[in-house]
């Protein structure tokens, strides 16, 4: 009962003759035939044979909403469950089949003008009152009304459930791309991306904005892959190079912090957003560089990426190559790394060579020099020596507490 007034605001059918439901029920199949053809002919997505699935479920329902119709006229008040779970289910089934419900709603107005006609026409060969049929029409457009309604809903539950499933698929791509990979087996993208209706491409860059925990890119959801981590916003951007989206991000995130990670091979998205994290986490420390917003690329700063991932293995390895310095006074310590510095990085080892990196005179190179051979003697000319010695600079220049 609950079920009947809710699907229906008004039931007119208590007002029409119950003999008229018989006298449907007897000319049922023909009026089914008639909507049936009316409808092929005036809706071009019902177009189909009738003995392919689109024509069963078609003389189904059409049936369904004749036989209906009679019930109420005989049984105004019996409950309707069955029926509506019926145009419930052919809404599902409109939507799992790509179509819309503009071709559904209209097969509905088609059945219905033909049913009022034929229905109509029973009334006077029964010689009905005439005032039956104004009645007669209005329960007929409360009726296929309400079928409409629920098929509509059926149609916008099983959108509603396919893009929950989509959305959890691509939660679920993002995951997996984000995560580094235990080991050397790969786990295949492509059923997943295609669960989560995304092109899988051959690249991507991982963008970072700093801060935005709602952060959206105009006309690019379906592109893009997005999850929120920590305050921070993280885009997945396939062909970064090549489609122009990054541009369309660029555009979006003004007025934010937002750093993109170096273009990378799909399965390596991870790595992406790991060089992405740490160049923020190098911004963060360097305030003179703060600002209202940034688009930054770190594809030159690799080496430095690097360095501050392994930086307490270069810390231990600078408390090791460059030990002899912990005794020193720290103003001449930081004088002899800065010449040893200039001195690993020029190509013939010469007092004028490292004078002019460091802007000082000769003789003060040769002496800083010579303090040097004192500290490391042989050690200067060892490739692996001057290997590390450059690394353990390097990371202790990154220390945001160096010098």
């Amino acid at each position: 009962m609950s079920s009947q007034v809710e699907t229906f605001t008004r039931q007119p059918w208590h007002e029409l003759p119950p003999v008229l439901a018989a006298l449907i029920r007897t000319r049922s199949e023909g009026i089914v035939t008639d909507m049936i053809k009316a409808i092929v002919d005036e809706v071009s997505a019902y177009r189909r044979s009738l003995d392919s699935a689109v024509g069963r479920d078609l003389t189904e329902s059409v049936r369904r909403a004749v036989l209906q119709f009679a019930e109420l006229i005989e049984h105004p008040d019996s409950a309707q469950d069955h029926h509506i779970r019926h145009f419930r289910h052919l809404g599902r089934v409109e939507f799992l089949n790509g179509r819309t419900t503009d071709g559904l709603q209209a097969a509905f107005r088609v059945g219905a003008r033909v049913g009022s006609r034929r229905y109509a026409e029973i009334v006077q060969e029964a010689s009905l009152p005439p005032e039956t049929v104004l009645t007669l029409h209005e329960a007929v457009l409360i009726h296929i009304n309400a079928l409409s309604n629920e098929s509509v809903k059926g149609f916008l539950a099983a959108q509603l459930r396919s893009e929950g499933e989509v959305k959890r698929a691509r939660r679920t791509l993002v995951e997996r791309l984000l995560e580094q990979p235990r080991g050397q087996e790969r786990v295949p993208l492509g059923p997943l991306a295609e669960r989560a209706h995304w092109t899988l491409p051959s690249a991507v860059a991982c963008v970072v904005v700093r801060s935005a925990l709602r952060f959206s890119v105009p006309g690019a959801d379906g592109e893009l892959l997005t999850v929120n981590r920590g305050g921070d916003v993280v885009l997945i951007v396939p062909e970064p190079e090549t489609g122009g989206l990054i541009d369309r991000v660029r555009g979006a995130a003004r007025g934010c912090v937002a750093i993109v990670g170096p273009t990378v091979p799909v399965h390596e998205a991870w790595l992406s957003l790991q060089c992405a994290r740490l160049a923020l986490d190098r911004r963060a420390q360097q305030p003179t560089e703060q600002g209202d917003g940034a688009f930054l690329q770190v594809d030159d700063e690799l080496a430095e990426l690097h360095l501050l991932r392994g930086a307490p293995i270069g810390q231990l390895l600078g408390r090791r190559v460059l030990g002899v310095f912990a005794d020193l006074p720290r103003g001449r310590a930081a004088r002899l790394a800065e010449t040893l510095d200039a001195l690993l990085m020029s190509w013939g080892r010469t007092a004028p060579e490292v004078a002019q990196a460091l802007g000082i005179h000769p003789q003060t190179a040769r002496k800083r020099l010579r303090q040097l051979e004192a500290l490391f003697g042989d050690r200067l000319g060892d490739p692996r020596f001057r290997f590390e010695a450059l690394l353990a600079l390097r990371t202790h220049a990154l220390r945001p507490t160096a010098g």
